[in-house]
């Protein structure tokens, strides 16, 4: 797919994130990159890209304070594309769920994010996926294709389905360690990984520029 050099994409800077290492990867993507937490520039980008690293409730209150929740919020309402990254994705989710404290998250997604079961915990390392035939995000990867994750926490349930018969369904891209949980979901302007993209290589690489180029 022939990628607009104009395609201009945020990443969002909020305190909690590998902002370098998205924004030099979604460069050799053939985006257009910008690090910032500036409201007007996030709001106008072709694409917002929200990294996440840490606790569920260091990231909220820091998203909180930059303005990222409304920001976030008022993009999906237009339909312009969001996408999280690991704890990213995480808080897209009803509510968080660490040592017993539970942390109330953007709720664009019902489920929460709990402790991995698994008798090894983060799960640090590469693993495959299992992504739907029609998947965007995954277009062009290998099925045997596998993506690099660092995280302790997942979903494990989905319970989501599409409330209109005009409408499609959320895709679910799920992985295993332990018990399965979600490592993808693709949602209308919504989009979202558990593992990191951008430290992934070929197959990381790919899917960027998939998204990219529905930008």
């Amino acid at each position: 797919m022939e990628l607009s050099t104009s395609t201009n994409v945020v990443v969002f800077d909020y305190g909690f994130g590998n902002v370098r290492s998205a924004e030099r990867a979604l460069a050799r993507a053939g985006a257009d990159v910008e690090i910032t937490r500036d409201f007007d520039k996030a709001m106008n980008a072709d694409g917002l890209l929200v990294p996440g690293v840490g606790a569920f409730a260091a990231c909220m209150h820091g998203l909180k304070e930059a303005r990222g929740d409304w920001i976030i919020d008022r993009r999906l309402a237009g339909g312009r594309p969001v996408m999280g990254i690991c704890v990213g994705m995480q808080i897209l989710f009803a509510r968080g769920i660490e040592h017993g404290v539970e942390t109330k998250g953007l709720d664009e997604w019902p489920g929460s994010v709990e402790p991995l079961q698994a008798d090894i915990v983060p799960h640090m390392g590469w693993n495959t996926v299992d992504a739907p035939p029609a998947s965007e995000l995954f277009a062009g990867v290998d099925a045997d294709a596998r993506f690099y994750f660092v995280h302790s926490y997942g979903v494990h349930d989905w319970t989501l389905e599409a409330t209109n018969p005009t409408m499609q369904a959320p895709l679910v891209t799920w992985s295993t360690y332990g018990k399965p949980f979600v490592a993808a979901v693709e949602n209308g302007p919504l989009s979202a990984t558990q593992f990191h993209p951008e430290k992934s290589g070929d197959a990381g690489a790919q899917l960027l520029t998939n998204w990219i180029g529905t930008l």
